[in-house]
């Protein structure tokens, strides 16, 4: 008997779980290279000489090949097979880790952020398709709840992690670094631990490469409008313009040739299951709610209080380490007989709205103590949320479905990614403005002795409201989630015994 049928029945062999720590691994460090990416940016652009105009598309070129590749990764794993795939993916993050502190080319720099965008975007469906794949029944939860880690553990971990760089070893070359020893451990595992499948090489014939090619120009496009959007002032440029007609344009080409191709890279009629089509909405404005966890309480200490990194990072462990084992008590707890998932569901994004209307009472004499209840709140409140969805959308996936499942959802998390940073920017200028005009107005009516702070003073108390008002609106946008969660399809849990 080979090594990969030995093991307790009912569990998969140690090399197959070897494999999936591997690939867990490998997913979490996409995460925290995305994200320790943006945060060292400033470091980053001072210690190479960019501008800061500049230096800005090497997060958006990032980001671009992240989004691109997210719903073709699936077909290539399948086609390569998980272990040459994610080999290959994980060589040239770490080669290219290896170089970005030494370019001081600008242009070479982004280009080698894209392709790295573009690895590390690939590898993260490959957790979903392992632990699908791998995983019995009886402890496919657990998979899930790895999953799930992704939303919840490594862009709470990367605030500390980018703290840590900055202020503690005072090495900004590891903002690139880390992702090295990570990389080499990924690759040992899996290398030991996923199955050895040959290249199906007939798969090429059969693929619909005029709507990848239109997917990948579409998904590329509409990165660069929404990432650069804030800073070159939406629709009064023409890049951006541009951006957006033909991404939309490029977009519908794309829909339209996978839903009539038959072999297509993510198949849409999935979603005209209920609990797919209602999940898919409500993970999108999920992971817009979920911005309201880090980037609020970060962008309001460093603006008023003038907060580092590092000292905010307390904020992001609170939710961030518990997801170690969080995940996992809830995946055990949706075992249970007697456990709807739809109501665990509905409680976990009570307790996110209860932890965005904590955080709106908000005000210029807040530190990073008053936020400490509404982070507990989103503690427990986002791992209940988001393994209780998963749950309830791969429950009506079969096992052929999975690359396809793997793909849409993971385009989802990249959108909603994007989407909730994008309008969480946006609404900071324009409510900014609101109340700046607003405050400037009722200090002109008010006789004051000195005038000296007045815009100082005006300008932290606009941003105090607009986060305000943010935690307000998402709070109101969890609670509507629960409806909508309340209407998905009842599963019942699924058995502990094979």
């Amino acid at each position: 008997m080979s090594d990969d049928n030995q093991g307790r029945p009912g569990l998969p062999s140690p090399r197959i779980l070897a494999g999936l720590a591997g690939i867990f691994i490998s997913a979490m460090m996409a995460g925290l290279n995305s994200r320790l990416g943006a945060l060292g940016l400033v470091d980053v652009q001072g210690a190479l000489g960019f501008s800061g105009d500049a230096a800005s598309w090497a997060t958006t070129s990032y980001l671009s090949g992240e989004m691109l590749i997210t719903p073709f990764a699936s077909w290539f794993a399948i086609t390569f097979s998980i272990r040459l795939f994610h080999r290959y993916l994980v060589g040239i993050i770490s080669l290219i880790a290896l170089c970005l502190p030494f370019i001081h080319n600008i242009n070479l720099f982004v280009g080698l952020r894209f392709i790295q965008g573009v690895a590390s975007g690939a590898l993260v469906p490959l957790l979903m398709m392992m632990a699908l794949k791998a995983l019995p029944v009886n402890i496919r939860l657990h998979g899930l709840a790895l999953y799930a880690m992704t939303a919840t553990f490594s862009p709470n971990i990367a605030v500390w992690l980018s703290g840590q760089i900055s202020d503690g070893v005072h090495a900004w070359q590891w903002t690139y670094w880390h992702t090295i020893p990570l990389c080499f451990l990924a690759f040992a595992l899996v290398s030991w631990g996923a199955p050895k499948e040959s290249v199906k090489v007939g798969r090429f014939a059969q693929a619909n490469w005029l709507g990848m090619g239109a997917g990948m120009l579409s998904l590329g496009l509409l990165t660069v409008a929404l990432s650069q959007g804030e800073r070159l002032d939406w629709f009064n440029s023409s890049l951006i313009s541009l951006c957006v007609i033909n991404g939309v344009v490029f977009l519908a080409m794309f829909l339209w040739l996978e839903w009539h191709h038959p072999s297509p890279f993510i198949d849409l009629r999935l979603l005209s299951r209920r609990n797919l089509g209602l999940g898919s909405i409500v993970f999108v404005l999920l992971l817009v709610v979920l911005m309201t966890a880090t980037t609020l309480p970060m962008n309001f200490l460093s603006a008023v209080q003038d907060y580092r990194v590092y000292q905010a990072a307390p904020l992001a462990l609170i939710i961030g380490v518990p997801q170690l084992v969080l995940g996992s008590l809830v995946a055990l707890a949706l075992y249970k007989k007697w456990i709807d998932a739809r109501k665990v569901f509905a409680v976990g994004l009570l307790l996110i709205a209860a932890a965005c209307f904590v955080a709106a009472n908000v005000d210029t004499a807040w530190h990073r103590d008053q936020f400490y209840f509404a982070q507990i709140l989103q503690m427990a409140g986002q791992p209940m949320a988001v393994v209780s969805m998963l749950f309830l959308m791969t429950s009506v996936v079969q096992p052929h479905e999975g690359p396809y499942f793997s793909g849409i959802i993971n385009t989802l998390r990249v959108i909603g990614t994007l989407v909730g940073s994008t309008i969480v920017a946006r609404l900071m200028t324009v409510r900014g403005q609101f109340h700046g005009e607003a405050l400037r107005g009722h200090a002109a009516m008010v006789p004051v002795q000195s005038t000296e702070n007045l815009s100082e003073l005006i300008a932290t108390e606009s941003i105090a409201l607009s986060v305000a008002d943010i935690y307000v609106l998402a709070g109101i946008c969890a609670l509507l989630m629960t409806v909508v969660v309340l209407r998905m399809a009842y599963i019942p849990a699924p058995s502990t015994t094979n």
